[in-house]
């Protein structure tokens, strides 16, 4: 257990659950930068799901229980196929059970807010109707999108970085700032009568 995972949290601030997933980091530039933002911050629960269960055999429960302690989830990968590593599919396969998250009695998770970082290996460029992957990045996180939706969840503009293995040290830092900023602004409570931008 992470040590955000029994913390609390200040007056008027959200608790962010961010699960990572990411099943070669050491190879990893981009999602090493960004998944070391999330650690340092106070205010967030890191969870690594590879580190966790290496085996793949995830605790149910355990990971229910870390859902419902938090305002916040955070999805946080690189894309793998157009799509979430698998260990993370197996996450959302086990964890996110109907009578939990959704369907007759699953209301867990109404209310609370769902975001989503990711890398790319292709630039932006490639993720448009005339680029070489046909599709837009709206596009191809439609399925967690509707996830939210499904949930009673409320949807977060995604984090996405285009190009990473392009990207120098500057261009990483420079990308690392702006999501250590998109944390923080998770971590702020919406005003009463106010809707979350989406």
């Amino acid at each position: 257990m992470s040590k955000a995972d029994t913390m609390s949290q200040s007056e008027g601030e959200a608790s962010v659950l961010l699960v990572f997933a990411h099943p070669a980091l050491e190879r990893s530039r981009a999602n090493l930068v960004l998944s070391k933002v999330a650690e340092e911050m106070e205010a967030i629960t890191f969870h690594d799901l590879y580190e966790t269960y290496p085996d793949y055999v995830i605790d149910v429960e355990a990971e229910q229980a870390r859902l419902l302690a938090h305002d916040v989830i955070a999805l946080q990968f690189p894309m793998y196929w157009y799509s979430t590593p698998a260990l993370m599919k197996e996450w959302l396969d086990l964890v996110w059970l109907h009578g939990f998250a959704y369907g007759k009695g699953g209301d867990k998770l109404l209310g609370k807010r769902l975001f989503v970082a990711c890398t790319t290996g292709g630039p932006a460029e490639a993720y448009h109707k005339r680029g070489y992957n046909r599709f837009t990045m709206e596009e191809f996180l439609r399925p967690l999108e509707q996830t939210a939706h499904l949930c009673g969840m409320t949807w977060e503009n995604p984090f996405v970085v285009h190009g990473a293995p392009l990207k120098d040290e500057k261009g990483l830092a420079m990308k690392a700032e702006f999501y250590r900023q998109r944390l923080v602004s998770l971590t702020q409570v919406p005003k009463p009568g106010r809707k979350v931008k989406a």
